[in-house]
């Protein structure tokens, strides 16, 4: 099989599509470590944690990538809003597209090959742009990105947790409110602030709003612990009933029925 390194040398003009997470963070620094001519593209909007976005900055400031920060345009796709089953091809038809604008550049996403397993609509986005996908390329999954981090010096990184976007919170059919992200953002900083959980999520749905924790932690949430956190994530302008479940991935995408 092709190396990771050889299908990079043969594109030596890239534009990797950083979104902040540890597959992106980790393909902007081999490439730029491998000495190959790349520009990083973040997109920020409301679906983008904040976090996310400092990550970006960081490690352009820490590596001396060349970076370019834009906002995609999604939020002003009706069909993006209306978070059909597919929102997000929309969502990555808006990122390719905006990235494709700025530059000539043959763009890169970090995919992996752990990401073929799912439903994955931006990928069809991702091909009708011309995206490729070194590492699912090279047939690297997310262990070998996370050990390559290691050995690339991204530290703490390399362990960084898996977090789709925010809009992936929201339950499929539910539109898309900026003003709901930044509530799913809030109670999820929340919870990790107090729980220290393994991993949490907070989903808003038709019939309320669910905080998903893994198991230990929830186990060990006891029923006054519990109703606190019911009464602080309310403050947080929640007006829907709050309840908490064991983490599922992807929960909150719903496929329409047969």
């Amino acid at each position: 099989m092709t190396t990771l390194h050889d299908i990079l040398r043969d594109m030596p003009n890239l534009a990797v599509a950083v979104s902040g997470g540890i597959d992106s963070l980790t393909l902007a620094t081999y490439a730029h470590q491998l000495g190959i001519d790349a520009h990083m593209f973040h997109a920020t909007s409301p679906a983008v944690p904040a976090e996310a976005s400092a990550r970006v900055l960081s490690e352009a400031s820490r590596q001396g990538w060349v970076l370019h920060i834009f906002d995609a345009g999604e939020f002003a796709d009706a069909q993006y809003r209306a978070n059909p089953v597919n929102r997000c091809f929309f969502c990555k038809t808006n990122l390719y597209g905006a990235i494709a604008a700025r530059t000539g550049r043959q763009i890169v996403s970090g995919a992996n090959t752990d990401d073929l397993r799912d439903y994955r609509p931006g990928l069809d986005a991702a091909r009708a742009h011309g995206v490729r996908h070194p590492f699912v390329e090279a047939g690297i999954s997310k262990a070998g990105i996370r050990a390559m981090a290691a050995d690339l010096g991204l530290g703490v990184l390399a362990e960084l947790p898996s977090s789709p976007c925010l809009s992936s919170r929201i339950e499929t059919g539910l539109r898309i409110e900026a003003p709901m992200l930044s509530m799913v953002h809030e109670a999820e900083k929340l919870v990790a602030g107090l729980l220290s959980p393994r991993t949490v999520r907070c989903r808003v749905r038709a019939s309320g709003v669910v905080v998903e924790l893994d198991e230990p932690t929830l186990r060990n949430l006891g029923s006054a612990e519990e109703e606190s956190l019911r009464e602080q994530i309310a403050a947080l302008g929640v007006v829907r009933p709050v309840t908490f479940a064991p983490y599922r991935t992807g929960s909150a995408f719903v496929q329409p029925a047969a």
